[in-house]
């Protein structure tokens, strides 16, 4: 099968689908892969590694022309002119983007969206939310790290002792847990805020303290089970409990790292405009959610605080707000090699030895990241 490796061509993705590493399995699987030329380049793979994997070098047109496409983000409306009908894609295609969604039927394409694999053990290493978004709670704390103009560890030296940074994690899934992690690496104070209580553990054995808010009616219990690893929208008497607790941590510390996200919605406000003026001068709120929620005061989709500005790092009431809204290609090269790893398994699922599609729906993680196919959408965002 002819299998192309398009550059990515989204503002500030520097990420790409396949590596020197996984362009060399495929190519010893019988496939020709065509890697258009620069396309690894910001994620430190040059064109000469390709070559040495057996892969060729050629334009945009020849990788957007081939039988199967694999992307990072969805194709922009000049790429998806440039592939054939009957193609198949597979990438990061937004699977609750309706209108991305019709595009890519009317295309004629055959298009996967890895973001809708099920959280299942089989699929865990096809899980490219779980592989970026651990990459990201790395990264944010080392932007939290970089703003913060104070030190992270206590230092007892013979001027006077500095304090440890206080850093409070809002939101306990893979980013939030490796942002914990990483902060713990450093030698801060970390606490941290969750609606699921069975994080409560993971939270504790990293050596941070959860932020327990009790539950008192079933309602509250049951939605803070979650659905497929993800949390589920809490009763708003709940959330106004958590909201005091959370808002007398959040005016303590000195670092706050938010990565709460809810698939398909709005991502939800944790740190309001007077927990920001609450804070500390030179306190640092790194928002993994930017661009993803409700419109804030400056007229653009906010994070989980309303300041933030997507792409943006600013300064408000003293407090600095980073706003980045791709952090996983802030680190392309292994953000690349985890993302390349898992494309490479969810392959495996669609293309057989012989080198031909095959489109088996009894398959779970196969019906779930099938987003177009036959002219039809075929999930409903």
């Amino acid at each position: 099968m002819r299998i192309g490796v398009p550059a990515e061509t989204a503002a500030l993705e520097t990420r790409v689908a396949v590596t020197p590493e996984t362009a060399r399995k495929l190519v010893a699987q019988g496939h020709t892969v065509l890697v258009q030329a620069g396309a690894g380049v910001a994620s430190s793979a040059p064109d000469e590694a390709y070559r040495a994997a057996g892969a060729e070098i050629v334009d945009a047109a020849a990788a957007l022309g081939a039988d199967l496409v694999l992307k990072v983000r969805g194709p922009s409306a000049d790429e998806l002119a440039q592939m054939k009908a009957g193609a198949t894609l597979v990438g990061m295609l937004n699977p609750f983007d309706a209108e991305g969604l019709q595009r890519l039927a009317a295309a004629g394409l055959t298009a996967f969206a890895l973001e809708a694999a099920p959280r299942t053990t089989r699929a865990q290493s096809m899980d490219v939310l779980s592989s970026q978004a651990n990459i990201a709670g790395y990264k944010a704390v080392m932007l939290a790290a970089n703003h913060y103009q104070r030190l992270f560890p206590m230092l007892m030296t013979a001027a006077g002792t500095i304090k440890a940074a206080r850093v409070v994690v809002l939101g306990v899934g893979v980013a939030g847990l490796q942002a914990i992690a990483t902060a713990k690496r450093l030698g801060a104070v970390i606490e941290a805020s969750d609606v699921r209580p069975a994080v409560k553990e993971q939270v504790e054995s990293l050596g941070a303290k959860f932020i327990d808010v009790p539950y008192e009616t079933d309602e509250e219990r049951e939605c803070a089970q979650g659905v497929g690893g993800y949390a589920r929208p809490m009763p708003q008497s709940w959330l106004d409990r958590q909201k005091v607790e959370v808002a007398k941590r959040v005016a303590q510390a000195d670092v706050v790292i938010s990565t709460a996200l809810i698939p398909g919605r709005p991502a939800p406000t944790l740190v309001t405009e007077d927990m920001v003026r609450s804070m500390k001068p030179g306190s640092v709120i790194v928002d993994l959610a930017a661009g993803r929620g409700p419109i804030g005061p400056h007229g653009q989709p906010g994070g989980n605080c309303p300041l933030t500005v997507p792409d943006q790092v600013v300064t408000v009431h003293g407090v600095t707000i980073v706003g980045h809204t791709n952090l996983p290609a802030m680190v392309a090269a292994d953000a690349s090699a985890l993302y390349a790893r898992n494309m490479l398994d969810f392959l495996k699922l669609i293309v057989t030895r012989e080198g031909q599609l095959q489109l088996n729906l009894d398959d779970d993680i196969v019906a779930a990241c099938l987003v177009a196919h036959g002219g039809e959408v075929r999930r409903k965002p």
